[in-house]
């Protein structure tokens, strides 16, 4: 098989800024490994013990411990898994999964029977939004509630929407040039004040030392995912390249059984929450 990672060197750098994001969480937290049919799966472990159990699904490319930093009121409100996808950077195992079946739904689901529960409440944003989607679709029981935050896999935007990244990416992987990485994330940020430190570190260091993955999950097939009855928020941003609110929202609501949705108004892909938005998304959880 191989590796994810373009060298032994370049995955000790990914796995020594995971380490160091996660120091700054300023939370106790627990590694947890488990076993799937897919491959070892690896979790961090953190939040309130004794609140609502909440199983998270982080962006692609990125880490479980970049989303954690960015979703610290996830922590101060449940009781988190927040888990490493598997075949992207990270402690899960390198075994690539397809985007485009419902591999990653059947192996979220092995992650929350391991975990022994019957049925969990999730969080996914961007890619992981796509792989919970997936999850509703090969094991809806096995889902809560859900909040799908500017999700893929509902109906993704036609992939020339992301010919603006490639030249730039190409550029930035010539040159090593910040300016070309910040050019690259541009079309997801909208403005430059919404790629921060971390964005920009977790981003170069997976651009420079994994082989990124470009394919998202695909569109969920209605019917098999109007299957699951679990209350769902959508929340799409108005501006996102990738996944559209005029286009992510009309389908949710017509597939969905249980929708709410939301419009980030004029947010593209790359933001920040609101602390109004931060209070919906655990008001909705609870």
């Amino acid at each position: 098989m191989k590796s994810i990672y373009k060298s032994a060197q370049g995955k000790q750098k990914i796995i020594d800024l995971y380490d160091e994001q996660l120091s700054r969480l300023n939370v106790p937290y627990h590694d947890i490994y488990i076993a799937t049919s897919f491959g070892q799966t690896h979790l961090i472990e953190a939040g309130i013990q004794a609140g609502p159990p909440l199983l998270v699904f982080h962006g692609g490319n990125a880490t479980t411990a970049y989303n954690l930093l960015a979703c610290t009121f996830l922590l101060e409100n449940f009781h988190v898994y927040a888990v490493d996808t598997m075949g992207h950077p990270g402690k899960s195992a390198e075994t690539t999964l397809s985007p485009n079946n419902y591999d990653y739904g059947k192996w979220a689901s092995e992650v929350i029977s391991n975990l022994g529960f019957q049925k969990i409440r999730c969080f996914g944003g961007s890619f992981g939004a796509g792989i919970l989607a997936k999850t509703m679709c090969a094991a809806p029981e096995k889902i809560e509630k859900a909040v799908l935050y500017v999700p893929s896999g509902i109906k993704n935007a036609p992939a020339i929407h992301l010919i603006s990244m490639a030249l730039p990416m190409l550029f930035y992987r010539l040159t090593h040039k910040p300016k070309w990485l910040i050019k690259t994330i541009l079309p997801m940020a909208v403005s430059e004040e919404n790629i921060d430190h971390d964005a920009l570190e977790t981003a170069k260091c997976s651009i420079d030392n994994a082989r990124i993955k470009a394919g998202m999950p695909s569109d969920a097939d209605p019917n098999k995912i109007r299957k699951c009855l679990a209350p769902t928020l959508v929340m799409a941003g108005e501006k996102d390249c990738m996944f559209p609110a005029e286009r992510v929202i009309p389908q949710a609501e017509k597939m969905l059984v249980s929708c709410t949705a939301y419009l980030l108004a004029g947010r593209g892909h790359m933001h920040s929450l609101t602390k109004t938005e931060k209070q919906m998304i655990i008001q909705f959880l609870m």
